[in-house]
């Protein structure tokens, strides 16, 4: 008798209480400075290896080993994320805004802040423009 009564006084305040819309999430709003920055670096072996384990890390369980956006957690939470091995995927984005997504995130994508020194993002902007000319 008193595990129903727990159960309705834990939800009865839920079903009383207003039901709000989920939000959209906000859209990424890449400065104009940004945008236009080149990327300076010149990759190595050495450094598309570091850049592919970050990504490994990092980025593979939403955006897929290969960047195809299928990745173990976009498939759970039903979530869709452009497909990297189209070449169609990137062309209207630069390599200043691929940086500024990478480093400071994009909808629900948290970015990479200061975790990473400029060069390694500027080598994930490599790797990721990289996964379309396989």
């Amino acid at each position: 008798m008193l595990r129903p009564l727990f159960v309705l006084s834990v939800l009865l305040p839920f079903a009383l209480s207003p039901q709000q819309p989920a939000a959209a999430p906000a859209q990424t709003v890449i400065p104009a400075e940004a945008a236009r920055m080149v990327n300076p670096v010149k990759p190595t072996s050495e450094s598309l290896a570091r850049a592919k384990k970050m990504y490994g890390y990092e980025c593979s369980m939403c955006h897929g080993e290969n960047g195809n956006g299928k990745g173990d957690i976009v498939a759970a939470m039903k979530f869709v994320l452009k497909d990297y091995t189209d070449p169609a995927a990137l062309k209207d984005l630069t390599d200043g805004e691929l940086f500024y997504i990478i480093k400071t995130g994009k909808g629900q994508m948290p970015g990479e802040g200061d975790r990473a020194k400029p060069e390694d993002i500027w080598n994930m902007v490599v790797l990721t423009r990289s996964f379309s000319k396989k």
